[in-house]
């Protein structure tokens, strides 16, 4: 018989009274961070409790990435106040905060391929003997300190002759070995397959347990719902709310993302043009496939009409537009172009055949900053207009300025440098590079990214001039209301896999948002 307290009411706890959460082993408050032209951060909040699993989200340019530079000394705040432990937090660089107990995990793993497993796990903290490194004590250290996550290899080999996956969780096992506290985790499962990432949150399970606290930066939903206690979201370096992961729907999160609430989203949008009818269908994928960038994808862009690519960010939009593109190669999976089987071993190979693409980071993927516009317009166009691909002045000059006045590109010049244009002008100019070489697929990448509103304005209805004239379009964009608005069809991607598919009437953005919850299934 298990005997009874002297005083229940000392150790029974009131059911309808809630349990204390644990205690905050970190604490910023007011976080403030500028850089040139850009305020990373304004005002933000973000705490961390003891032995908690706390997922950090948010788009592109959401803060993530600044605040967890100034929590891991990186960068400093310009204001507000950061305390670890109870104690006022002033840390100065990397290496200080990992004396002081927090340790970072990038989705690129950063140890040294070329040592052992064992000495990447010690790196630093080796015994010494009169001879020099007790190897033999490294070795079972090693061994022992993985074994204990779980972790079963051989520490004698190249920690580079291991998959990534195995990198990563030696990556974990040496944050655990230094006695973090506190684990930042950057994308850590990117780069890993299935298998790995199971293995992967198994070793985060265990952590948990030892009362070592995680912040989590991931894009992928299923896995925030996976581990984590709670979720602090940013939008545009501002604190959006904190929420307990168990009490959020999907859907909630997904609109606290984006900055729209799903109540809204009823309808599509006033003026959207009703399905058009058939058309012939120019390029069509089945199975296409590329290990940890995208699962098996089937699709088809049909003549004159714009295939929206929707999704969060992370969920493998980009990853399938490349693979279109020819950028990066398929491990599987076929494309077929007017239903002729093609093979893509290169950008090349893809505009020869009339599939191009504008891609995302127009600075660094498109442009050429100190060419001129009229040289960047003319750049793909060339090889197809001369035999040893030159083209006289005269000819590019002819060229760029048609398709200048098309596209309403403002310049002072067709000589000048079009790092000197303004976004939009930019982005159009890319547009006439690929349009000069008439494909017949034309792939966008975000192509309203980072410009005005009348400048986006003037891409969308480029869009539809397009469309009318007979081209096809991929239209990738953040944006949900931007595809909803412009797409006849839209294929839903999450978690680097096709989760649902929207066509004609059906393409509403509260359609889009229910196929990214996993409201709405393939």
């Amino acid at each position: 018989m298990i005997p009874r307290p002297a005083n229940p009411q000392s150790t029974i706890r009131n059911p309808q009274s809630p349990v204390p959460p644990p205690p905050a082993i970190l604490e910023m408050r007011g976080l403030h961070k500028r850089f040139p032209g850009v305020q990373a951060l304004a005002g933000v909040d973000f705490s961390v409790r003891r032995g908690e699993v706390h997922a950090l989200i948010g788009g592109n340019g959401a803060g993530k990435s600044t605040l967890i530079k100034v929590l891991t000394g990186v960068v400093p705040a310009d204001a507000g106040t950061v305390s670890f432990e109870g104690r006022p937090w002033h840390v100065r660089s990397p290496a200080e905060a990992v004396r002081r107990g927090i340790s970072t995990i990038y989705q690129e793993v950063n140890l040294v391929p070329t040592l052992s497993v064992a000495e990447n796990l010690l790196l630093g903290r080796t015994r010494r003997r009169w001879y020099g490194i007790d190897w033999r004590w490294v070795r079972g250290q090693a061994a022992d300190r993985l074994a204990s996550l779980g972790i079963h290899i051989d520490v004698t080999r190249p920690l580079g002759d291991f998959s990534v996956g195995v990198r990563q969780m030696v990556s974990v096992a040496r944050a655990v070995d230094t006695d973090a506290r506190l684990i930042v985790m950057d994308e850590p499962t990117s780069s890993l397959d299935r298998g790995e990432t199971e293995r992967f949150f198994r070793i985060v399970q265990e952590i948990k347990a030892r009362r070592i606290s995680v912040v989590f930066v991931t894009h992928f939903l299923d896995q925030i719902y996976r581990v984590s206690d709670r979720i602090t979201v940013l939008r545009n370096g501002r604190l959006v709310g904190v929420f307990e992961a168990a009490a959020l729907p999907k859907m909630e999160l997904i609109g606290h993302i984006l900055g729209r609430s799903p109540q809204e989203l009823t309808s599509a949008p006033a003026g959207r043009e009703a399905e058009r009818g058939p058309a012939r269908t120019v390029l069509r994928a089945a199975g296409l496939h590329r290990r940890n960038a995208v699962e098996s994808v089937d699709l088809e862009v049909r003549e004159g009409r714009v295939l929206g690519l929707a999704g969060l960010l992370g969920s493998g939009r980009t990853e399938l537009a490349r693979l279109l593109a020819g950028a990066d190669r398929a491990d599987g999976g076929s494309i077929r172009m007017d239903d002729r089987p093609v093979r893509l071993r290169g950008p090349r190979d893809a505009v020869r055949i009339g599939i191009v693409m504008a891609p995302e980071d127009r600075q660094a993927d498109g442009l050429i900053p100190d060419l001129s516009v009229r040289e960047n317009i003319v750049l793909a166009v060339q090889r197809t207009l001369s035999r040893f691909g030159r083209v006289s002045r005269a000819a590019q000059r002819r060229i760029a300025a048609d398709f200048a006045a098309r596209l309403g590109i403002k310049t002072p010049h067709l000589e000048t440098p079009v790092r000197n244009l303004s976004g939009g002008n930019q982005q159009k100019v890319i547009l006439a590079r690929w349009l000069a070489c008439r494909p017949r697929v034309l792939i966008l990448d975000e192509p309203t990214r980072g410009i005005d509103v009348g400048a986006k304005a003037e891409i969308e209805r480029l869009v539809h001039t397009m469309c009318d004239e007979g081209l096809s379009l991929v239209f990738i964009s953040a944006e949900l209301d931007e595809v909803a608005r412009l797409s006849d069809d839209v294929l839903v991607l999450r978690d680097r896999k096709p989760v649902g598919e929207l066509h004609g009437p059906d393409v509403t953005e509260q359609a889009i948002m229910a196929a990214i919850a996993g409201e709405r299934q393939l």
